[in-house]
């Protein structure tokens, strides 16, 4: 059974080697890929289950334990991720399937996504540093496709700026990684967070660990966002939708990883550092966020308000606040994919995305204006949506913590959040209609599927929150008590 977990990175990338051979039969390919994607979705969803009955899943590769071989390590927070992004990634699918010109298609589009889902997958799957940098690189190497195909001028400007960040946070990635191994001897997650806690984390370990997070900073948006907006408004719409709902989840996943299992033991420094690089993330996107006028940029923004968030709840680290976050950062790729989803729709229909320039649309899209509003009240936190959940229970951890300061922080961002959405509502679906008669019959309704889809999963996560918290407390436990994940790892491969 402990094989179940290497099957939503295995099947991805066997699909996407196998797509490459059916170039021209674009129809094939979807349903491939779609089939393909739906198969993940269904094995991650079952080891969610097989995870509460038993536990942690660990699968030994090649035969080697930990803390010499590679493991693929299945905990609630791994499978839980797992099962987001795949079904995150369908419905990005589903956008793009009617979305995509015939030039993205016929270039491996379809290739490339799946091998970027194996990837973002096996970072969340991984037992060991080295092997996350590698899912890293396939995912990034994915990504460096996606973000050129079409190849417009504007894509080939920021994907050298996309490309050179994540060299640079790749090479410190190897530097971090070296040195922390000259220290403690060892990759293995599980076996680092035994070493370091033997050793204590003293000065050394403690600069390591700022290294890791500024590496993660830059690949999560975390204070150093500077590429981050206009990277992703320069993808075709489903993609970005893709990028904002995954890439930096990913960044946002390995800062909870390594900081609740490997480096948690000097917390005035590193927990307080990332609260406040949080904070500063927080101020800086909800000013990006308002000051904008084009959707892209907007949303973008608002990508980099939410990583500041989901890590302000981490660095508090109270059993709460840990809980507040996991359940925000799933809701958050719900609703990063529901509103990059309406919002490309919405691009789409007008042909730009200068919000001066448009208005009037609710009177022939009222179905896509309504889903969209859903996913501005989703990202403002509005009850009952899964959102305010997350965000009641990072506050209130961090308000019993007494972190007063960034909780307002988070409160009036959240405020300039809800501005900045709104924003593009009013402008793009209320006013004069000023559309030709093109732009009326023009399709946007792609979106509709996956966008009604999104809202019923957003607005489920608010209704049931209280059975979705028993699979996010399994989760925290693990977080909040390293052991378990430890021992999970290193006694039942090696009794």
């Amino acid at each position: 059974m402990s094989n179940i977990v290497i099957y939503p990175i295995l099947i991805p990338l066997l699909m996407a080697m196998v797509l490459v051979f059916f170039r021209e039969n674009i129809k094939l390919q979807q349903w491939l890929t779609g089939i393909s994607v739906l198969v993940v979705i269904a094995i991650s969803a079952f080891t969610v289950y097989h995870v509460s009955e038993q536990g942690i899943v660990v699968l030994e590769l090649g035969g080697w334990s930990a803390p010499y071989g590679i493991v693929l390590v299945g905990d609630m927070l791994a499978v839980l991720l797992v099962t987001v992004a795949s079904f995150v990634t369908l419905m990005c699918l589903l956008f793009g399937f009617n979305s995509f010109e015939m030039g993205h298609k016929r270039h491996f589009v379809y290739p490339m996504i799946l091998v970027l889902l194996s990837g973002v997958n096996g970072s969340f799957l991984t037992g060991d540093l080295f092997n996350l940098f590698v899912f890293f690189e396939v995912m990034l190497i994915a990504s460096y496709v996606l973000i050129v195909l079409g190849g417009k001028k504007i894509q080939l400007r920021e994907s050298i700026k996309y490309v050179l960040i994540n060299v640079i946070s790749s090479t410190l990635f190897v530097i971090a990684t070296g040195y922390l191994y000259s220290v403690t001897g060892t990759l293995n997650m599980a076996h680092l967070s035994e070493r370091v806690a033997m050793a204590g984390q003293d000065g050394l370990l403690t600069a390591i660990s700022f290294l890791f997070l500024t590496v993660f900073g830059l690949k999560s948006g975390l204070l150093l966002f500077f590429w981050l907006p206009g990277s992703y408004s320069a993808p075709p719409a489903p993609i970005a939708a893709l990028f904002a709902a995954l890439l930096t989840k990913v960044g946002v996943y390995t800062v909870i990883r390594v900081f609740t299992l490997i480096f948690y033991h000097d917390k005035e420094f590193t927990h307080t550092a990332m609260m406040w690089m949080a904070a500063i993330t927080m101020i800086l996107g909800a000013l990006g966020a308002v000051s904008q006028w084009e959707i892209k940029k907007i949303l973008s923004y608002n990508v980099i308000v939410s990583v500041g968030f989901i890590l302000f709840g981490v660095s508090i680290a109270t059993d709460q606040s840990l809980s507040g976050s996991l359940f925000y950062l799933i809701h958050d790729m719900l609703s990063k994919a529901l509103i990059f989803i309406t919002g490309g729709a919405i691009i789409s229909i007008f042909g730009t995305d200068k919000l001066k320039e448009f208005s009037g649309l609710i009177l022939f899209r009222p179905l896509l204006g309504w889903l969209f509003f859903i996913g501005v009240l989703a990202l403002a936190g509005v009850p009952p949506l899964g959102g305010f959940v997350g965000k009641v229970m990072i506050l209130k951890g961090a308000v019993s913590a007494g972190e007063l300061i960034v909780s307002i922080i988070g409160l009036l961002t959240s405020l300039l959040v809800l501005y900045s959405v709104m924003k593009i509502f009013i402008h793009s679906f209320w006013g004069e209609t000023l559309m030709s008669e093109g732009q009326e019959y023009s399709t946007g309704t792609n979106a509709l599927l996956p966008g009604t889809i999104l809202v019923i999963c957003i607005a489920g996560m608010g209704i049931g929150a209280e059975w979705i918290m028993t699979f996010i407390s399994q989760a925290t436990e693990v977080m909040v008590n390293p052991s378990i994940y430890i021992e999970a790892v290193l006694q039942q491969i090696s009794p």
